[in-house]
C-alpha cells in the first residue's frame, strides 16, 4: 500500500521568510507552520470521513428534493460566489509574488517545483487557508441539489479528490504547491466571479463560460507537466524534495481531471457545432 501521508520519518521543518524583499508580509500571516502541518497530518482522515458524509448527503438531498419544488436561493448563491471570488482573488495576489520571484532566479522552474528555497510566510499562510477552504467549497453542491440543477460526476469527483489530496499531502508541504495553489486561486477567482454574475442575472457572453473551462483545462495541463517533470528529475538522480508516491497521486489526479474537463468542453462547446458542420456537408 502506498503511504501518501506524512510521518515523523519524512517530516522536515520549513521556515518561511518573514520579510521577503518582493512582498510585505502582514503580522497575522506569520502562522505557526510546523504546528499546523502536524495538525493536518494527524487529522487527514477527517477529509475522508467528511467526503463520505458529503457523498451520502448528495444522495439523500437529491432523494429529498425529488418531489419538491426547487428553491430559488439566488441571493444566497450570489453572496456565496462573491465571497469565494474575493477570497480566491486575494489568495492569488498573496501567492503569485513568490512564484514569479522564484521563476526569475537561476534554475527558476526547477527551484519552484523541487525545492523550498525562497518560500515566504504570506504564501505559507494562504496555503493553509486554501487547504481549509476546500471543505467550504463542498457547499457549492448544496446549491445545485436544492435548486434541482444537473449534478455532473465531474463536479463532486473534483471536489472530493481535491479536498482529500490537499489534506493528506499538506504535511509534506511540497514546493510544487506554489504552482498548484496559485493556479487554483486564479482560476477560482475567475470562475466564482462568473458564477456570481450569473446568479445576479447579469447577461454573460457564452465565451466567458468557455474561457472558464479553458482556464481549468490549462491548469490541468500544467499540473500534468509539473508532475511528469518531477518524475523525470527524480529518475535522473537529481535532487527533488517531492516524494515519489505523492507525485504519482498528483499526476493521476490531474490526468483524470484533464480527461473529464476535456470531455465536458467537447460536449458543452464543440459537439453541437461539429454536428451542424456534418449536417451542412451532407446537405
Amino acid at each position: 500500500m502506498i503511504n501518501i501521508t506524512g510521518n515523523s520519518d519524512t517530516f522536515v521543518d520549513v521556515y518561511p521568510i518573514r520579510n521577503p524583499e518582493y512582498l510585505h508580509v502582514y503580522e497575522w500571516e506569520n502562522i505557526e507552520l510546523t504546528t499546523l502541518r502536524k495538525w493536518v497530518g494527524r487529522n487527514w482522515k477527517l477529509s475522508v470521513y467528511a467526503s463520505a458524509i458529503y457523498v451520502v448527503l448528495i444522495y439523500c438531498g437529491q432523494s429529498w428534493m425529488k418531489n419538491r419544488p426547487a428553491y430559488d436561493l439566488r441571493k444566497w448563491l450570489t453572496s456565496w460566489n462573491i465571497i469565494l471570488a474575493i477570497f480566491s482573488f486575494i489568495g492569488f495576489l498573496r501567492t503569485c509574488p513568490e512564484l514569479f520571484h522564484v521563476l526569475t532566479q537561476p534554475y527558476g522552474f526547477y527551484t519552484s517545483v523541487c525545492t523550498r528555497r525562497g518560500h515566504n510566510a504570506a504564501t505559507a499562510c494562504w496555503g493553509f487557508l486554501m487547504t481549509m477552504s476546500k471543505s467550504l467549497e463542498l457547499g457549492d453542491t448544496a446549491f445545485i441539489v436544492l435548486r434541482k440543477q444537473p449534478l455532473r460526476f465531474l463536479h463532486w469527483y473534483h471536489h472530493v479528490t481535491v479536498f482529500i489530496y490537499t489534506w493528506v499531502t499538506y504535511e509534506d508541504y511540497e514546493p510544487s504547491l506554489r504552482w498548484f495553489m496559485t493556479m487554483n486561486m486564479f482560476v477560482h477567482a475567475v470562475m466564482y466571479t462568473y458564477y456570481a454574475l450569473k446568479a445576479m442575472k447579469i447577461r454573460v457572453p457564452r465565451n466567458w463560460a468557455m474561457l472558464v473551462t479553458v482556464l481549468q483545462l490549462s491548469q490541468m495541463v500544467v499540473g500534468v507537466y509539473i508532475n511528469v517533470y518531477s518524475l523525470w528529475i527524480k529518475r535522473n538522480g537529481m535532487d527533488c524534495v517531492r516524494r515519489h508516491e505523492v507525485i504519482q497521486l498528483a499526476l493521476t489526479m490531474y490526468a483524470s481531471y484533464f480527461v473529464l474537463f476535456a470531455n465536458f468542453f467537447y460536449n458543452s462547446y464543440l459537439k453541437h457545432s461539429t454536428s451542424l458542420l456534418l449536417r451542412k456537408k451532407k446537405d
